[in-house]
């Protein structure tokens, strides 16, 4: 069987949930998923060349205008998780975020998407992807198997 094959970015990041996360079930809160995404987002602009303070540093803002997700099951307190980031799609005015969560058994738990747009930090525009923040996607841009 022949495997799908995508451009994209992807990054893993690994964490351990902490009892302040958990709700008296000793789930995630819900809430908490948010701050995982963003700790996606920030390690796979990391691994690319481009620390987040960087990119606000250069004048760039990037909101979030969109966030979906999807709870397959619980996250519990003090499993190990793997949060996959993924870029599928090259930047316009706009760059979206897909994200999986895998517990310690390799299991997918969580699915989401962000959507963020390119503000000027100075303006208050909406702007297309800036040249340098584009040419370290593209220089990092690869096909993978899924």
């Amino acid at each position: 069987m022949n495997k799908l094959k995508l451009n994209m970015i992807h990054t893993t990041h690994t964490i351990r949930v902490r009892y302040a996360e958990t709700d008296p079930m000793k789930y995630v809160y819900y809430g908490n998923y948010a701050a995982y995404f963003e700790l996606g987002r920030v390690e796979l602009f990391r691994s690319i060349g481009i620390s987040y303070d960087e990119i606000e540093k250069l004048g760039i803002w990037l909101p979030v205008s969109d966030y979906n997700i999807k709870y397959l099951k619980p996250a519990l307190y003090d499993q190990k998780l793997e949060i996959h980031t993924y870029i599928k799609k090259i930047p316009g005015v706009r760059i979206e975020f897909e994200y999986e969560i895998y517990n310690e058994e390799k299991i997918k738990i969580t699915e989401a998407r962000t959507t963020l747009f390119f503000l000027n930090s100075e303006t208050n525009k909406v702007i297309k992807c800036p040249d340098f923040l584009m040419e370290l996607i593209e220089k990092n841009w690869k096909e993978e198997e899924l």
